[in-house]
């Protein structure tokens, strides 16, 4: 979004926003869109709508570290479209300095759920710590998610991205926008220049911007930055539900 397309929303803290929608489970609908046609779709939002404000900054940096097994485990459960399917990231909120150990796991009918807990060391760039490993383990289980050991996790994908939140009060929903995307893996950087992701977080019913979305042509779209991320980045894996992204999405907006 423009400058001027946010100074138009009204301002929210994130403590009123998670009272809101802190929506640790829903169902996430994500877009691909050109920076031009998001700033155009978004500027006609309702005018309830808020954006979320921290120390008058409307637009965060995130800096994440995907962790998964030799195998790849999460990123072939995902890509096999299984009905329990894992992430495990540790991720950084730039501005703030936080950072958090977060599991996310997918439930039946699409449900997203998410556990987090602070991690006070940083970002790092290694495997679970001894503190660490009990917390994924309880997660996972407690989702119905077997036979992964937390100490086989290890660092495979880092990305970066700035992101706006916004709160759309008649849906309880939050929307993310995220530009500037960078993945990287062993050196290997990917910039995905001049594309934004957005997505909705809502209860099963479509939101009305999922709606003006649709209306303008645009559907839902298989993406995840850590599993189009590895893809891309690594051109033997096989590309798994993504292929379609890579082929028709990701690839206009490669630079570098």
């Amino acid at each position: 979004m423009t400058a001027l397309a946010l100074a138009a929303l009204a301002p929210i803290s994130l403590p009123d926003l998670d009272a809101v929608a802190a929506l640790q489970t829903r169902v996430d609908r994500k877009y691909v869109l050109s920076a031009a046609c998001c700033t155009g779709l978004l500027a006609g939002l309702t005018p309830d709508a808020r954006v979320l404000e921290v120390d008058g900054m409307r637009e965060f940096t995130y800096d994440s570290l995907y962790l998964d097994t030799p195998d790849l485990a999460a990123y072939h459960l995902a890509g096999r479209r299984r009905r329990r399917r894992f992430k495990v990231r540790r991720r950084t909120y730039v501005d703030s300095g936080q950072t958090w150990l977060e599991v996310k796991t997918r439930r039946a009918r699409g449900v997203t759920a998410k556990h987090r807990t602070r991690n006070d060391n940083g970002l790092g760039l290694s495997g679970l710590s001894g503190a660490e490993e009990p917390f994924v383990a309880a997660s996972l289980e407690r989702e119905g998610i077997a036979g992964i050991d937390p100490a086989t996790l290890w660092p495979t994908l880092r990305t970066t991205f700035r992101r706006t939140t916004l709160l759309l009060p008649t849906d309880g929903a939050r929307v993310t926008v995220d530009r500037d995307v960078v993945v990287a893996d062993d050196g290997t950087i990917l910039w995905w220049e001049g594309m934004v992701i957005v997505e909705t977080k809502a209860g099963r019913a479509p939101t009305a911007l999922d709606r003006r979305l649709w209306h303008a042509g645009h559907r839902p779209v298989s993406i995840s930055k850590y599993g189009v991320g590895l893809a891309a980045l690594r051109p033997g894996l096989p590309p798994e539900k993504w292929h379609r992204t890579l082929d028709h999405d990701i690839p206009r907006a490669l630079a570098g």
